[in-house]
């Protein structure tokens, strides 16, 4: 596992932002594991943020792209941080978009904030976590809206490796059925075979007792491989 992913993985732990316990997400299942973006709070913690996902996006789309769109409401700074990351390492100006979840009428007009869209872009797609995959069905009909343009792909923090609407992962699913391609900065494998009885900050994340409920969780929503 490349060194970036092993800090980043450490580094959701410092912010609070990768948590085991128990918990609901969107799409209404139970786990034992929960990625929350919204604990990312300071700017020295999005500027990092914005590194790790450069790196991601660099090495899955070559930076080959106009606009970076982040959807409302957890996409925005991440699109913010992460097109200020990848003009800071790699000096290329990618332009950040993201949506209003309210039509604005007066000043800045549209539904969109940040740099515009025009015919010919090409847009990634850049998001917290996909558990189910749902949350691409409300984002493409925006981006396409906006002229002839070309979504390219969809980056996330963490893939959780679970189905989306029928046996395979939502990444999958998201690629076959949208033409996309889809990447992550770490998947929830790589993430429990850096942690899983490993000792980090005085104690061990993943234990046998906490590994044995992973693997549970994946027995029942893991997704084919």
């Amino acid at each position: 596992m490349e060194k970036y992913k092993q800090e980043f993985i450490e580094f959701m732990i410092d912010c609070n932002v990768l948590r085991f316990g128990d918990f609901v997400t969107k799409s209404g299942r139970k786990t034992p594991f929960f990625v929350n973006t919204g604990f990312y709070r300071t700017g020295s913690q999005l500027s990092r943020l914005g590194e790790y996902y450069a790196r991601a996006i660099k090495e899955a789309f070559s930076l080959d792209f106009d606009v970076l769109f982040g959807p409302a409401y957890k996409g925005i700074p991440l699109s913010v941080a992460a097109s200020m990351a990848i003009s800071r390492l790699y000096g290329k100006e990618i332009r950040y978009c993201s949506n209003r979840k309210e039509v604005k009428d007066h000043g800045d007009k549209g539904i969109l904030l940040g740099g515009p869209i025009s015919d010919g872009d090409r847009i990634v797609i850049i998001e917290d976590v996909t558990t189910a995959g749902t949350s691409i069905q409300e984002t493409l009909p925006i981006v396409n809206a906006q002229g002839d343009v070309k979504p390219l792909g969809l980056v996330v923090s963490v893939d959780r490796m679970e189905r989306g609407q029928g046996t395979k992962s939502a990444l999958t699913e998201i690629s076959e059925n949208y033409g996309l391609k889809t990447t992550a900065i770490v998947t929830m494998a790589e993430v429990v075979e850096h942690l899983y009885l490993r000792e980090y900050n005085g104690r061990v994340v993943i234990d046998e007792e906490l590994k044995e409920r992973i693997d549970a969780y994946y027995r029942e929503y893991g997704a084919e491989q």
